[in-house]
């Protein structure tokens, strides 16, 4: 019976590790006409184009890369591009590589999705050159920009809900589902990891990454997100390097937090971005 529980756990974390590292392409469509974005596809260097949305905004204002979370795609930021656009700054939101409209083999949790990142960093300094640039990440979008290095790096960042490591990552998901059940089921799912994406779990480690991240930076996470659990994110905030700035949402689990607190959410953020991205002009 024991031998057939273990089969059985390994059959299922090998179907739940195609599951997570399948890519999420879907057709988007044509974009919101309020937005007034043009459609792009950007370069990636022995890689597939990524597909986005560019709006330029006033001149002056600065310019902002909207990253998306795990398996979601660029409507995700739609949001955040309106209330970004109505304070002046251009948008660039991408589909990172395997999502959306960005093809890709595999989804690999930042690592490869960080040339997507690069990409439009590349893109954002040559269509707006005089223009400083900011990032928000949500998530994965969070993890492929620490994972990038940017050279030069942006001008202000936002990171939320972002895991420390890929090993915290799977055993607090596991944990969340099974409970004590999930710990030993977490070794299976990242062997696998390197079988199906060539990416070795060691890489992604955005916590080892952050402090070589030289940006202004504020760290958003909600105070009941079990998915990467507070601790984690202090743990993240600890390494970042000044100027930075922590925001413990309460009361939102893994959620978008622009959605569960709009207001509070568009007041830190724009403040934040025209500290960094107007008033050192």
């Amino acid at each position: 019976m024991i031998a057939l529980a273990f089969v059985l756990g390994i059959l299922a974390t090998w179907i739940v590790g195609d599951l997570l590292s399948r890519p999420a392409l879907r057709a988007i469509g044509d974009p919101p006409r309020d937005l007034g974005v043009l459609r792009v596809e950007i370069a990636v260097p022995s890689a597939s184009p990524v597909a986005g949305w560019w709006s330029k905004g006033q001149s002056g204002a600065g310019v902002v890369l909207l990253l998306h979370g795990v398996r979601s795609d660029r409507m995700q930021m739609l949001a955040r591009a309106r209330f970004l656009r109505g304070a002046g700054y251009g948008t660039l939101l991408i589909d990172l590589p395997a999502h959306g409209e960005s093809a890709g083999e595999r989804i690999t949790f930042g690592a490869r999705e960080s040339a997507g990142v690069v990409a439009a960093l590349a893109f954002l300094r040559r269509e707006a050159p005089t223009e400083r640039v900011g990032v928000i990440g949500v998530s994965l979008g969070a993890a492929s920009t620490v994972l990038a290095h940017p050279q030069p790096p942006p001008e202000a960042v936002v990171l939320e809900s972002m895991y420390a490591t890929i090993d915290d990552a799977v055993r607090d998901r596991l944990a969340m589902r099974l409970g004590r059940l999930g710990a030993p089921l977490a070794p299976m799912l990242l062997w696998q990891l390197p079988l199906r994406t060539g990416i070795d779990p060691s890489v992604l480690r955005p916590i080892d990454h952050l402090a070589q991240l030289h940006a202004p930076v504020l760290i958003a996470s909600g105070a009941e997100d079990r998915h990467t659990p507070w601790a984690s994110t202090e743990r993240l905030f600890d390494v970042a390097h000044e100027p930075k700035a922590f925001w413990r949402v309460e009361g939102a689990a893994h959620v978008d937090l622009h959605a569960f607190a709009p207001v509070e959410y568009e007041r830190r953020i724009l403040a934040f971005l025209e500290r960094h991205l107007r008033e050192t002009r």
